[in-house]
């Protein structure tokens, strides 16, 4: 594909749809959203509204960190605080589909529909790729930003049309575009990281306390994993806990598994091998987190396991 060629007639089409109508986008931080934010402001300028909604799910600083890099760009970000919207939405939710439906729920219906009916927008865009349409209209697995191809009218449910860019695009192909509009290396090189945030690495109920927990442990994973080149590597909390010992005394902890994986475009994936020294390193940080003391190595390839675990 000529990406040049795809950049231009991307950056037409918005125009051309768009027209003098104000649209708006959400901003996740991501490799899709991010690329999706530079060609929608190139197209349209102040006509676009972008921001970043603080669902509480998100990595530690990543809110203040994806602002500053945006606002370096010359692309202002507007920071909004939902995070006790989707606490609420999530609170007693243990299954997957409906951990999902009420993380798209929210976004879409409440938080951003209150956006939208503010700001007068009549468009909204999505960093939808091909392999999230592919994986949603297959029963795979739900992603939250699938809503045409299941027969979601978004004027009628929400009161705003969408408009996805990169549908036709993987990953690797997004990257190469996120490289040819000058994105830095941290956002164009960056693992994936799902829509539904850490929500999707909490097997079970999200709570504070638990979101806390992954937190720490993702911090420790991407810290110790990020020099291996591996295509993704996650933490993910289980629902289980486990006896252990800790000063001498019995405890019953939390149970954290990792995961490192090669891909060109997650629609399929192997497991890294990662050497004996980085896992006893890694297990050994995570084990000290307050009440896990248990720490698994996830050896599935995608099939017959999906990337991530919810």
């Amino acid at each position: 594909m000529n990406y040049h060629q795809f950049i231009e007639d991307q950056i037409a089409a918005i125009r051309k749809e768009v027209g003098s109508a104000i649209a708006i986008n959400a901003l996740s931080g991501g490799v899709d959203s991010s690329v999706v934010t530079v060609l929608a402001h190139r197209a349209l300028g102040a006509q676009l509204k972008t921001v970043f909604v603080d669902n509480a799910l998100m990595r530690e600083g990543e809110p203040q960190r994806i602002v500053k890099i945006f606002a370096e760009l010359g692309i202002p970000i507007d920071l909004w605080d939902a995070r006790q919207a989707f606490l609420g939405a999530l609170r007693g939710l243990t299954d997957p589909e409906q951990k999902r439906q009420a993380i798209t729920d929210t976004f879409y219906r409440d938080v951003f529909g209150a956006a939208v009916r503010k700001s007068g927008a009549k468009f909204l865009f999505h960093g939808t790729i091909l392999t999230d349409i592919e994986e949603t209209v297959a029963g795979i697995k739900r992603q939250h930003n699938i809503l045409s191809q299941l027969g979601i009218d978004t004027e009628d449910a929400y009161g705003y049309r969408v408009i996805e860019p990169l549908q036709t695009l993987r990953k690797d192909g997004v990257r190469e575009v996120a490289r040819l509009l000058g994105l830095p290396d941290e956002i164009a090189r960056r693992i994936p990281f799902p829509g539904p945030a850490l929500a999707t690495r909490i097997v079970g109920e999200v709570t504070e306390a638990r979101l806390a927990t992954v937190r720490a442990a993702t911090a420790i994973v991407e810290e110790e994993l990020a020099g291996t080149g591996a295509f993704q590597y996650l933490a993910v909390l289980l629902n289980d806990c486990a006896t252990g010992i800790r000063n001498g005394r019995r405890e019953f902890g939390q149970i954290i598994v990792v995961r490192c994986i090669d891909s060109q475009d997650a629609r399929q994936a192997t497991v890294r091998e990662l050497p004996w020294e980085t896992l006893h390193r890694v297990t050994r940080r995570i084990t000290e987190i307050p009440g896990v003391n248990r720490c698994l190595y996830d050896l599935t390839p995608k099939p017959p396991a999906t990337v991530e675990y919810i």
